[in-house]
């Protein structure tokens, strides 16, 4: 290396090393400067405002309490036609499936052998009385010869026997001659009761005889109509204690039912409650309740399955609550969002009995005056802040949209850039 060369690439090193202690300071300049930028930007927005929900005031009111039960439907009178008399049927008299009143003809039965069976009965009345009346004139005449011993007593007691006899031998053939009319009568099956038929299932010329083990048709009264509705042990223990405790009061139209169809439309016409049950079912544990329906569109049909609502008493401490503020846990219990006077949102576990329109009926779990969070519960978490705005109780469950955002201060976006 001449003496030339040596300071040229000495200072070309320096240069280069002053140079990369420049560039490493301005990188950390402007690194400090973007801290500095970010924590002025943050400063700029300020924190976030809480988030915004609508709640209800919980408020006890009486509340009609009731069970709903499942039961099925069975037929006010059932009556299975049989034929009293023996014979081939000639006719029949009514159509399938139609309404047929009490005494209403069904069927016609061949006659012929009745009608000869009557004839001959009255026959023997006539001759029965034919004999007690030449007996009757014969016990006066010796009545007059014994007043003058022109006969002997004796003679005079055997004609009043003979009279006797004779007598009941009228009354004999005259009970006959009614047994042959009224199986004349029976040739001529009626209807029993007032109902809808069913299915004939002997038709024209068929024998029948007299009590046969297959009905002829069945006739079912359907207005009204029985529902037998099945009650667990348990629940009737339940009300009685609450009836007790007071907690629930007595209702007087109690007796009163309402019914759910199977497709789940509310059934028009309202029942009564006929018959508890005196016992309890060993097999099922449940008591059978008995309720008398009116069914005068015929909608109801024996064995359909219905719910029935019944109710059992007013309960002074039930609140009703919209049903989008409840909730379910994985365990399937029932909880709300509640707001306290601080703002902070607490959960709490509630009971429901039963729904009422779009609302739940509450029997426990809230207290007067809390505040539950009916819309904007996916903002509002358990322990977090939130800004309350009151609903009105009785149009709170018709709103369908979240409220509005508070807006944002222009500051915030201008900090960001």
């Amino acid at each position: 290396m001449s003496p030339i060369q040596s300071p040229v690439k000495i200072s070309l090193t320096v240069l280069t090393f002053s140079l990369a202690i420049a560039l490493s300071a301005c990188g950390k300049d402007q690194a400090a400067g973007a801290q500095g930028g970010g924590k002025a930007a943050a400063g700029g927005m300020g924190a976030m405002p809480p988030a915004e929900v609508l709640v209800v005031v919980a408020q006890s009111e009486p509340i009609e309490q009731s069970v709903e039960l499942s039961g099925r439907t069975s037929a006010f009178q059932l009556a299975e036609v049989r034929p009293q008399v023996s014979g081939i049927i000639q006719k029949r008299l009514f159509v399938e499936g139609s309404y047929v009143h009490e005494g209403q003809p069904l069927y016609q039965l061949e006659s012929n052998t009745y009608q000869v069976a009557v004839t001959s009965a009255q026959a023997v009345v006539n001759k029965a009385r034919a004999n007690l009346a030449a007996l009757q004139v014969k016990q006066r005449r010796y009545q007059q010869l014994v007043a003058i011993n022109a006969i002997s007593k004796q003679e005079y007691d055997d004609i009043t026997a003979q009279v006797a006899l004779a007598q009941a031998d009228v009354a004999t053939a005259q009970s006959q001659l009614a047994a042959a009319n009224i199986s004349l009568g029976y040739a001529v099956i009626r209807a029993p009761i007032s109902g809808q038929t069913g299915r004939s299932t002997l038709t024209a010329g068929a024998l029948v005889t007299a009590n046969q083990a297959t009905p002829l048709v069945t006739i079912q009264q359907l207005d009204p109509i029985y529902v037998d509705i099945s009650q667990s042990s348990a629940d009737m223990l339940r009300l009685r204690q609450q009836l007790a405790a007071g907690t629930v009061q007595s209702n007087a139209s109690g007796a009163r039912i309402k019914l759910v169809l199977e497709d789940g439309t509310p059934y028009p016409q309202e029942g009564r409650l006929a018959v508890a049950g005196a016992s309890v079912d060993q097999a099922s544990g449940a008591v059978i309740l008995r309720a008398v329906v009116p069914n005068p569109q015929g909608i109801l049909l024996p064995g359909m399955y219905v719910k029935a609502q019944l109710p059992q008493g007013i309960n002074n401490k039930a609140m009703l609550i919209p049903q989008q503020a409840v909730s379910r846990t994985p365990k399937g219990e029932a909880t709300v969002l509640v707001v306290d006077q601080s703002g902070t949102v607490a959960s709490k576990t509630i009971q429901i009995a039963r729904a009422q329109g779009d609302q739940w009926v509450v029997t426990s779990g809230l207290d007067n005056g809390d505040r539950v969070i009916v819309e904007g519960t996916m903002k509002a978490k358990p322990g977090s802040q939130v800004k309350v705005v009151l609903a009105d109780k009785k149009a709170d469950s018709a709103a369908g949209t979240e409220p509005a955002p508070a807006a944002t201060s222009p500051a915030g976006p201008k900090a960001q850039a």
